[in-house]
């Protein structure tokens, strides 16, 4: 496959964006279903995805999960649906990867760091809400291989360069199918802010063969993908990272902030892969 395709994610809602920040963020069963359409026509082969109750509450509830899945898959059976086994925080490590199983997408998150995530007020520094992610060791490695004995790619989340290391520790053991698949998370109140020399340290810290994507909190979500893209790596943009337009402005859906990608891309002589290109790039089956 060609290094000039490149993959454009949209992580559609997350688990702390909502729509009194922007309207747009889907948290119904049609909402979602719209939303990866839209993304898609514009130019997205994957989607990432944090199920929410109608009234927007993030839910490992496995019937809403999965409804929430077939609903995407349905309406848009080409796209390439990423699952969440972050979810919200009140979520025990055994919810997180049994609404996992029991979907069964394509590909899921596994995350690398027990670390702060919290949300602070950017402008004056206090904190709005406190939290610790819990991922252990052993949850990285028992989600991992149940992901991979279940036919789910691992998308592995690192927040900074010792994500990486953390991965390729419990690689050792050999589950891991290849190539492994990486996501730089820039932005995070817990996590790495984004820096561009970080970033390419850690692009050289993965091992041979691997692919990486990347996304930014907020403001850092444009120059971080741009990076991603003019390094060879791949883009996420959507409504889970950040709710604006480069000029400020709220974006009217998840599909606005994928055009951004496609142009940023086009601008660096790379082209969106479609679903099944994508799934090529990352060694993914289709189902």
């Amino acid at each position: 496959m060609s290094s000039k395709k490149v993959i454009i994610t949209a992580a559609l809602a997350g688990a702390g964006t909502f729509k009194n920040q922007n309207p747009n963020v889907p948290y119904t069963l049609n909402e979602f279903a719209e939303e990866a359409h839209k993304c898609w026509k514009s130019g997205a082969a994957m989607v990432h995805v944090h199920p929410r109750q109608d009234d927007g509450i993030p839910t490992h509830n496995i019937e809403r999960v999965k409804a929430t899945y077939q609903a995407i898959r349905d309406k848009t059976p080409e796209l390439i649906v990423n699952m969440s086994s972050g979810l919200a925080f009140d979520t025990t490590r055994e919810m997180r990867l049994a609404q996992i199983l029991a979907v069964r997408p394509e590909i899921a998150s596994l995350n690398t760091n027990t670390m702060n995530f919290s949300f602070f007020d950017r402008k004056s520094g206090q904190i709005l809400q406190d939290g610790v992610f819990e991922n252990t060791f052993t949850m990285l490695q028992d989600f991992g291989k149940a992901m991979e004995a279940n036919g789910i790619k691992p998308e592995i989340e690192v927040y900074d360069m010792s994500g990486i290391d953390n991965a390729l520790l419990i690689a050792k053991q050999g589950f891991f199918s290849q190539p492994m698949v990486f996501n730089f998370v820039w932005g995070v109140a817990g996590g790495a802010a984004f820096r561009a020399d970080a970033f390419v340290a850690m692009k050289h810290a993965l091992p041979p063969g691997a692919v990486f994507t990347t996304c930014g909190v907020g403001i850092e979500q444009f120059p971080s993908v741009t990076q991603s893209c003019l390094l060879g790596g791949h883009m996420r943009v959507g409504l889970e990272d950040n709710i604006r337009m480069p000029n400020g402005e709220l974006a009217k859906g998840n599909y606005e902030l994928v055009e951004v990608a496609v142009r940023i891309a086009d601008c660096l002589g790379r082209t969106p892969a479609t679903p099944d290109e994508a799934r090529e790039i990352m060694g993914i089956k289709k189902r």
